[in-house]
């Protein structure tokens, strides 16, 4: 849980440091501009803050890695939820506006995490999950969201290496393999889901696992 609070942190000061056009800049999300990825940041923290005030009875049914459901191909931004967020993103009109959304809701889901019992379980999405396994599957999504943010803002702070650490592991325990040791945490995760192709060098380090990639996590 306290890693879940340190990368939503850190995600969300490099959002409140960002310079009022780096919001019109690609992210590494397709089809999203660095608004729009701060606009789904948003909806995440709202979701968060809806599964911590679930709670349900019932066993769990997922853990913080099965929480994840893998897919084969990227998004391509056109679906519509996606197309909403485009939307919703370009009411905000000022970047300064929805910075201070994010900083307001975001803030409320970091508190609410901290103040959260780990062994409660919650439910989203039809499952059922512990707090903390809910929250540890959020450094995965934060961490990602993090590299997409810094995409194209190379003076941009990237997500901090706990949390790349952590990520790598989830994603090796969805992929059933470990990626080579030649791999920085950063690159197993960029084209380990797919949001850079693996140059000839990597794919011959990854042999066997490169015709199993990307893993789209949703």
């Amino acid at each position: 849980m306290d890693l879940f609070s340190h990368t939503w942190s850190a995600l969300r000061t490099a959002v409140a440091d960002l310079p009022d056009e780096d919001f019109a800049r690609p992210s590494g999300c397709a089809g999203w501009l660095v608004r729009d990825l701060v606009c789904h940041l948003v909806i995440d923290a709202q979701d968060v803050l809806i599964t911590l005030v679930t709670p349900v009875d019932s066993e769990p049914t997922r853990d913080a890695v099965t929480y994840w459901n893998v897919a084969a191909e990227p998004p391509t931004g056109d679906d519509p939820l996606d197309a909403l967020i485009v939307r919703l993103a370009a009411a905000y009109q000022e970047p300064e506006l929805l910075k201070f959304h994010l900083d307001d809701v975001g803030s409320a889901a970091g508190r609410a995490a901290g103040l959260a019992d780990p062994d409660r379980r919650v439910g989203t999405q039809g499952q059922v999950l512990t707090a903390g396994d809910y929250l540890s599957a959020y450094v995965l999504e934060w961490t990602l969201h993090h590299l997409d943010l810094v995409a194209h803002l190379p003076h941009v702070a990237g997500p901090p290496a706990e949390g790349l650490a952590r990520t790598r592991e989830m994603l090796e325990e969805i992929a059933g393999a470990a990626f080579p040791a030649s791999f920085s945490d950063e690159d197993a995760l960029l084209v380990g889901t797919g949001r850079r192709a693996p140059t000839d060098g990597e794919k011959d380090d990854l042999g066997e696992l490169a015709a199993r990639l990307p893993f789209v996590l949703g």
